[in-house]
């Protein structure tokens, strides 16, 4: 990875910036976006200190329907394109789909499903031609579980972002570009607090079932370049998942309604 650019969405806190910080360390040059300037900026100047790569700063919302063509034409005009494609941006929108303005779930699902497609469908050409490309896409254990009541189109989104993420993993295979989708459960990170969840989540839940964001990146990027297309780190996240596969879906579901207060948070 020395000396590749790497393209971090959502990079100002949690897990985009520990890829950050983990990819600098592996020698990658490091572009970041958010929508949060001075954070970025902090990261940035960090990064550049301690490791001795390169970076940029691209400040800019997903939620408008414009950021990803502008995120890569600013790159464009400085250098060369990213090798690596890191679709971590994402929040929760708390409620249920009919409390909630659709106004707000159109620009959920822009930042959410399309703005990580659009990413991906405009650098995956120049991976292909240069024979090398590396996209994770941070989907949620959420994905793999039944739906649950509140936070709609969360777990509906990480589904589509696995599914996608196993297509294109089929569809690049044979060209140097590796896909994953990395499916974390509960993690450290400002998720929670951006969503004003984390009295409840933490009360509700055993220190166990917690990683840090630092312990989810290692395994991701080791996921990516071992090829897998979907990784769930942590052995208490793979029980939870096989355990969703294996019991009958109405059961899953009720399961779900019983639980569900705590377990749509992930």
């Amino acid at each position: 990875m020395a000396r590749r650019l790497a393209l971090v969405t959502g990079a100002s806190a949690g897990i985009g910036a520990a890829f950050a910080r983990a990819l600098a360390a592996r020698g990658c040059d490091v572009a970041l976006t958010a929508r949060r300037t001075e954070r970025l900026t902090a990261l940035a100047t960090e990064i550049e200190t301690r490791h001795g790569v390169s970076t940029r700063v691209i400040a800019a919302d997903l939620a408008d329907p414009a950021a990803p063509a502008a995120i890569l034409a600013a790159l464009a005009d400085r250098g060369p394109a990213p090798d690596i494609l890191i679709n971590n941006a994402g929040y929760g929108l708390p409620g249920t789909f009919a409390e909630t303005s659709w106004a707000d779930q159109a620009a959920f699902i822009q930042v959410m499903m399309t703005a990580p497609c659009e990413l991906a469908h405009r650098v995956l050409p120049g991976m292909r031609a240069r024979r090398y490309g590396r996209i994770v896409n941070v989907a949620s254990l959420a994905g793999l579980l039944p739906g649950a009541a509140g936070h709609t189109l969360y777990a509906a989104s990480k589904a589509f972002l696995i599914r996608f993420s196993q297509s294109l993993h089929l569809e690049a295979a044979a060209s140097g570009v590796h896909v994953t989708a990395l499916c974390p459960g509960f993690t450290y990170s400002e998720f929670h607090d951006a969503n004003g969840t984390r009295d409840l989540v933490t009360s509700g839940t055993g220190r166990w079932m917690w990683q840090s964001a630092e312990a989810v990146v290692a395994d991701g990027l080791s996921a990516v370049e071992a090829n897998r297309p979907v990784h769930t780190p942590g052995l208490h996240n793979r029980m939870i998942a096989g355990f969703a596969r294996l019991i009958p879906e109405g059961a899953a579901l009720r399961l779900m309604a019983s639980q569900g207060a705590r377990i749509r948070k992930l």
